[in-house]
């Protein structure tokens, strides 16, 4: 039998799973579950599979995520669910509607795209993929860690008029992934292409 991830849930009414990024986990949609719970949907907010409690799968890769995806919308026991992802959520969602269409009634993608790192300015995708990790996770080999690395990253990925809470909110979760977890998620985020 297959693991399920941890998620955190709220509400009743037609199911809304949330996929984080890269640099979160099932906290960086508190504001939404609770948001999403109040208004009558029962809201739920995953941690990818070696975030949070959810067990690490192998191997680490978006087909394995999107099966993870779809054992948990099994397990929470409707027919289908609005999937909503972030960043690299985006990119296991859309592997999820790629595989199961007829488990997702909506889909709502954020932040995220079809394809990470395909370059259409002549360089080679595979060099500048090593480089974007190597650049990535040069600051944990240096000793640092994914809190340093969160307080250093996250206020230059939000917008001018974002939120101070909101702000505080991304650091501590991406202040929260394991390193061996970041390191294997940013090996599996520079392969996606759909």
């Amino acid at each position: 039998m297959n693991s399920i991830p941890t998620f955190t849930t709220l509400g009743t009414g037609e199911t809304v799973l949330m996929l984080h990024g890269i640099g979160g986990g099932h906290l960086a949609f508190a504001p939404q579950v609770e948001t999403l719970g109040e208004v009558g949907y029962r809201a739920v907010a995953w941690d990818m599979p070696g975030y949070g409690h959810s067990a690490p799968i192998e191997p680490y890769t978006f087909k394995g995520l999107a099966q993870s995806c779809i054992d948990l919308i099994d397990a929470l026991q409707c027919e289908s669910v609005v999937l909503v992802g972030h960043s690299m959520g985006g990119m296991v969602a859309q592997e999820v509607i790629a595989r199961r269409p007829d488990r997702v009634s909506k889909l709502v993608l954020c932040g995220t795209s079809a394809a990470f790192g395909k370059r259409t300015d002549g360089r080679n995708a595979e060099v500048w993929a090593r480089q974007f990790i190597a650049q990535r996770t040069a600051p944990l080999d240096a000793g640092q860690s994914m809190a340093d690395m969160a307080a250093k990253l996250v206020p230059q990925m939000v917008g001018p008029g974002s939120l101070p809470e909101g702000v505080r909110l991304a650091e501590q979760c991406m202040a929260r992934v394991p390193a061996a977890t970041y390191r294997r998620a940013l090996d599996c985020l520079v392969t996606f292409d759909r």
